[in-house]
């Protein structure tokens, strides 16, 4: 079973990082907005967040950020997060959005 997540991983980020999957941040901001921005400060003109989740510039100027691997992230429900059920595009598009927060 983690070989097939790591064969996932491996073969997922290798696709963004060559562009093989283009990622397309103004559809993720509209993403963020829609539904991350109840808990996440994701652009610089909101001023509220929850106190428990790093705003989107945080995220994206941690020293091991990538967007293949927050897209990975993204995929896979998590306990703090809703499951959004996003697609690959989804994902994709959302780490490039937040990449533009740096």
């Amino acid at each position: 079973m983690h070989r097939a997540t790591g064969l996932f991983s491996l073969v997922f980020g290798a696709a963004l990082a060559t562009g093989a999957l283009a990622a397309d941040a103004r559809k993720g901001e509209t993403l963020a907005k829609r539904w991350c921005a109840a808990c996440h400060v994701v652009a610089a003109d909101q001023q509220v967040g929850t106190t428990q989740s790093p705003a989107f510039s945080t995220i994206a100027r941690k020293p091991d950020f990538t967007e293949a691997m927050l897209a990975l992230f993204l995929l896979n429900p998590h306990p703090r997060m809703p499951d959004m059920n996003l697609s690959r595009s989804e994902a994709a598009d959302l780490a490039a959005y937040i990449n533009t927060q740096k």
